[in-house]
């Protein structure tokens, strides 16, 4: 009711911006069915990383989101530097084995658990 009165006239280009809104979070390339595209395309994972995140396949932000996941339930961040990641045996085994890993190191020990589609 108040943003018919406020835009008056307006009122067909807000249904369609809400139209077109819908319509694009529900396109395909953008949908969670696993068929996006660069970091969001569903690829498969080495035996680790797929024990790891319980999944054979996975895309990189859903596998980092589950690690950051991990990493925050069990405390894993160093107090004195939040930057700095603790390993546990469990994140050791995708981790190369480090004893701790820094922030933004995550991206390129989890690199090689990402296996190339031929």
């Amino acid at each position: 009711m108040a943003t018919s009165r406020l835009f008056g006239r307006c009122g067909g280009l807000l249904e369609a911006a809400k139209a077109f809104s819908a319509s694009f979070a529900s396109s395909s390339s953008f949908s969670s069915s696993g068929n996006g595209r660069g970091l969001m395309r569903v690829i498969p994972v080495s035996p680790q990383l797929g024990k790891f995140l319980g999944a054979s396949e996975a895309s990189r932000t859903d596998a980092i989101k589950k690690i950051w996941d991990y990493i925050k339930l069990h405390n894993l961040q160093n107090p004195a530097n939040k930057k700095e990641i603790i390993c546990d045996e469990k994140l050791k085994t995708i981790f190369a084995g480090k004893e701790s890993v820094g922030m933004l190191e995550i991206s390129k020990y989890l690199s090689p658990h990402f296996l190339k589609s031929k």
